[in-house]
């Protein structure tokens, strides 16, 4: 049963992990990215990266894999908001 429930909660952490691609998708609309929070996207990058560190350490793919799907589109986020900041 819990490698059931990994399996599911790793595969809806992915989904949940490129769910930033719509904030992505309106700032390239917008050409700019002036109502996201550069703060929020630092401290959700950071806390990406530490879920992945854990889960590296255990080692728990459950954990590795949507925590590194959602580290890569957070930073991508991130750099694409900082891109638009001053357009």
């Amino acid at each position: 049963m819990t490698d059931l429930l990994g399996v599911v909660a790793a595969s809806f952490g992915v989904l949940m992990a490129i769910s930033p691609a719509l904030q992505i998708r309106r700032m390239l609309e917008r050409r700019s990215s002036a109502d996201v929070s550069l703060g929020y996207l630092a401290v959700l990058d950071v806390g990406f990266l530490l879920w992945l560190a854990y889960g590296l350490a255990l080692p728990n793919l459950a954990i590795v894999v949507p925590n590194t799907v959602a580290f890569v589109v957070g930073m991508a986020t991130t750099v694409i908001a900082l891109r638009f900041r001053n357009v």
